[in-house]
């Protein structure tokens, strides 16, 4: 029987011993976690991956760490979320593909089963506090009211707090937000200057806080996975308008400028091949001066959102370095799969009229382009856009290319990591992080979770990595 009473019941207090149970704690010296998942963000979309586009923070990490040029994803947003926080491959936990889509069939029920137990379930067992912030993505759309069973939401998975959204996207002026078990408002309105990566950022300050009043050597869990850059492409103007102007030579001549310093950097070899663009993309040179005023703009409001991401990512290391924990701060910044073609080949004002088959014209997008990235629009670029994220792969996110399953990842954690600045080459997948995570701690993988025998781990740890440029990791 667990925790069977050692003390003594005497016939009086005096006869009598009182015990308590030990409080479970993590190894001495336990380092905090944080992993940071964007959403659509492609291998060339970070500055450090080669793009112009700024993420100093993102930047900065890789400089006083590693940058991984071969981890790759499975090319959706489910599925690489359920092959992270398990370990296993997503058809062995039932979330072959998106959420969203439920199927009687096994590896596609979107039921992820107790057997496959979370990270955060393992964690949270060993003396870790676990925090989620943003998208979810990992319940069936079905179990995502507030009527539902709270099984599959993040508190029923070994997540202590929960504040985000539970589905594949929201609106970044207007989610729909869960907090802990239950649905809240926005704490401001868009007039206020809400946006909901700036409420995670404060919310994930306030649960660090929290934590430290009551527990101040207690290390957390902590994943924060922002809408970020899935569409709605929206952030407030100041970000947006930086890039006017700075897309306008277009797709074309950027993914060769992107290309180009990929190689310098060392994070493709020299005689890398860029790939050809495809007949379906058109040719920036062939666009109308209308056409490319405005599929410049769209780029120029995802470029803003993704630097504002950057900024309040950047909050929430800073807090973590004023508190002084960032050097014992494991920290991965990734994205689930590669950049979007959800556009269509013309982008979108709202991205909802292309999945309905409902075109929209030029014309009725121009009148409309100073209200992109604000909350009167679910907009969306163009998929030449996507194309150039994925440099220098072909296709993009929802298709098993490279371009929809290589991704970026940095690797950051000063007090164990010697190696700075350099690129990993080793063959990755989303299906070794948390073993390797577990090893990096000291963890071992449990055989039972709550009584319930587990599956077998299917990643491999890719620990030996950090230290070593050279060995070849097996996934």
């Amino acid at each position: 029987m667990a925790n069977e009473f050692k003390g003594k019941i005497g016939r009086t207090f005096d006869d009598s011993t009182p015990w308590w149970p030990p409080l479970t704690t993590p190894p001495e010296g336990s380092p905090n976690i944080l992993i940071v998942l964007l959403d659509d963000v492609g291998y060339a979309q970070f500055g450090c991956y080669g793009s112009d586009v700024a993420t100093p923070t993102f930047d900065q990490l890789a400089v006083n760490g590693l940058r991984y040029s071969n981890y790759h994803t499975t090319a959706l947003c489910s599925p690489t979320r359920a092959a992270l926080l398990t370990g296993r491959n997503p058809h062995s936990v039932g979330m072959g593909r998106v959420a969203d889509i439920v199927s009687g069939f096994p590896g596609y029920n979107s039921i992820m089963p107790a057997s496959a137990g979370m990270i955060s379930e393992i964690l949270v067992r060993n003396g870790y506090a676990t925090y989620l912030l943003g998208k979810w993505h990992l319940s069936p759309q079905g179990e995502n009211q507030m009527g539902s069973t709270r099984e599959r939401w993040p508190l029923g998975r070994g997540f202590e707090r929960f504040y985000g959204f539970l589905g594949g996207e929201t609106d970044q002026y207007h989610p729909d937000l869960v907090y802990d078990n239950h649905q809240v408002d926005p704490p401001r309105t868009p007039e206020q200057g809400y946006h909901i990566t700036e409420d995670m950022a404060d919310k994930a300050e306030l649960f660090i806080n929290d934590l430290r009043a009551a527990h101040p050597e207690k290390p957390f869990f902590m994943w924060f996975a922002p809408g970020a850059c899935h569409a709605p492409h929206q952030a407030p103007k100041s970000f947006i308008d930086a890039y006017r102007g700075k897309f306008d030579h277009g797709w074309d001549a950027w993914r060769e400028e992107v290309f180009a310093r990929q190689k310098k950097s060392g994070l493709l070899p020299n005689d890398t091949v860029l790939s050809e663009r495809p007949h379906w993309v058109p040719e920036w040179a062939g666009l109308s001066a209308d056409e490319k005023r405005l599929y410049a703009r769209m780029m120029e409001v995802y470029a803003g959102f993704l630097t504002h991401t950057d900024a309040q990512v950047g909050r929430v290391i800073k807090h973590i370095e004023s508190l002084g924990e960032l050097d014992n701060t494991i920290v991965l910044v990734m994205s689930d799969n590669g950049a979007s073609s959800e556009g269509g080949p013309k982008g979108s004002f709202n991205e909802m009229f292309y999945f309905n088959f409902m075109p929209e014209s030029l014309e009725e997008n121009l009148k409309r382009i100073d209200l992109l990235g604000t909350p009167a629009a679910h907009n969306h670029y163009p998929w030449g856009w996507a194309w150039a994220g994925n440099t220098p792969f072909k296709r993009w996110k929802r298709e098993t290319h490279e371009g929809g399953v290589t991704d970026p990842l940095i690797i950051h954690w000063p007090k164990k990591l010697a190696a700075k600045n350099e690129v990993r080459t080793q063959y990755l997948h989303s299906v070794d992080v948390m073993p390797t995570l577990l090893e990096l701690i000291g963890i071992d993988a449990p055989t039972h979770i709550a009584g319930v025998e587990q599956q077998p781990i299917e990643g491999v740890s890719f620990a030996h990595t950090l230290s070593d440029a050279k060995h070849r990791a097996s996934t």
